[in-house]
């Protein structure tokens, strides 16, 4: 009898806790506990910066090293394998107060998350190609956002019971393993298998490809200032510690349905054209959060950051397969290649900017500029793609 083939929603949910897990709160619970380590540890904003910046270069490494063949027929152990990985490694943050071992934890974090990133989504998606149901893709990117909104509710519940910021860790890798039994139950198999593996041929000499790709970059680098200190920004605008978790829970509400929600200004305009105005849109929350007083500007920061980087950096993807179709691991390869950099460059530069200014105001503005500035360059000069 031939194999029952599994469901497309299951698989879509699994996809969404496991990115939940792995980008949610593998990479981003940092985000509302850091604000604590700062105060407790006595962090500086640019140690803060290089923290965040060894997550992002861990993420970049992993993302290239799992693009590599050797990985055939071992997407699920893989996959299952980083989980365990962010894990664990969550619950090591526990265990120290050395920057070098904070460096050295987010580092092999960032691998991990690249890990479950590919892998999960090579299975995921081959099964819902096959299925013909592509339209569940929008629940598992949802999983960025409910990994943030869980982490907020996690957080808020503990600053109500007055705990430190290893208790922030400790109950992520709580969550965290509880994902990862779910998925391990819910993945049983690895991709659909394919025809082969053909080689694919070089990137065509493409204007628009090759500024999409700077333009990915500059996202990555203007997003990713605002994604790291935007809690240490309202704490340092003096904003209730419950208040810190009430942003970052808008900022998941706001990312869970972003992919969906957008999908019907991308059918209408291209995902290219879709990309740049999600960036603009970011620029203005980005802009906003530093620069509207009180409770407001916060909000609509954490509002428009959450509704608009998952479905940018989805949709940036996809522009860059439309100018690549018979190239699409070459050009994710480059997509994926820009974006980390401008990821790793961004926290670094923020903070140092806000440990020479004393505040987040210099970075966030310039990191807004930084949006338009990529909006401005991916900008289609012949026709929307």
């Amino acid at each position: 009898m031939p194999e029952a083939q599994p469901s497309p929603l299951r698989l879509a949910a699994a996809g969404m806790i496991g990115m939940a897990v792995a980008m949610g709160i593998g990479r981003f619970v940092y985000t509302p506990i850091l604000p604590g380590m700062m105060d407790e540890l006595g962090l500086s904003p640019a140690d803060a910066g290089w923290i965040a910046s060894a997550n992002y270069l861990g993420y970049l490494v992993g993302a290239f090293a799992a693009a590599g063949g050797w990985a055939a027929r071992r997407e699920r152990l893989l996959m299952l394998g980083g989980l365990a990985a962010s894990t664990a490694l969550a619950g090591l943050m526990v265990l120290t107060d050395s920057l070098a071992a904070f460096l050295i934890i987010r580092f092999l974090a960032g691998v991990a998350s690249a890990f479950v990133m590919v892998f999960l989504a090579a299975i995921v998606f081959s099964h819902l190609a096959a299925r013909n149901r592509n339209d569940l893709q929008a629940l598992h990117f949802a999983g960025v956002g409910v990994g943030i909104l869980a982490s907020s509710l996690m957080m808020a519940a503990l600053v109500a019971a007055g705990s430190h910021w290893p208790s922030g860790w400790s109950w992520a890798a709580a969550l965290s393993s509880a994902g990862f039994a779910a998925v391990a139950l819910l993945v049983d198999r690895g991709p659909v298998a394919g025809t082969g593996n053909p080689k694919e041929p070089a990137l065509p000499r493409s204007a628009a490809l090759g500024r999409l790709i700077v333009a990915y970059g500059i996202f990555g680098f203007g997003y990713i200032v605002t994604a790291t200190f935007l809690v240490a920004i309202v704490r340092q605008g003096a904003g209730s510690r419950l208040f810190e978790t009430a942003v970052w829970l808008v900022t998941g509400i706001a990312a869970a349905p972003s992919v969906y929600l957008w999908a019907g200004v991308a059918r209408r305009l291209g995902p290219t054209r879709t990309f740049i105005i999600c960036c603009v849109v970011e620029a203005v929350g980005v802009a906003a959060s530093v620069s509207l007083g009180g409770q407001w500007g916060p909000l609509l920061g954490g509002a428009l950051l959450g509704g608009t980087f998952v479905a940018a950096t989805a949709y940036g993807l996809q522009a860059a397969r439309l100018l690549a179709p018979a190239s699409p691991r070459r050009a994710f390869a480059l997509m994926t290649g820009s974006f980390g950099i401008g990821q790793i460059v961004g926290p670094i530069i923020a903070g140092f900017m806000a440990q020479k200014t004393g505040n987040y105001f210099a970075p966030s503005m310039l990191a807004a500029l930084a949006l338009l500035v990529s909006a401005a360059i991916a900008w289609p000069r012949r026709r929307a793609t």
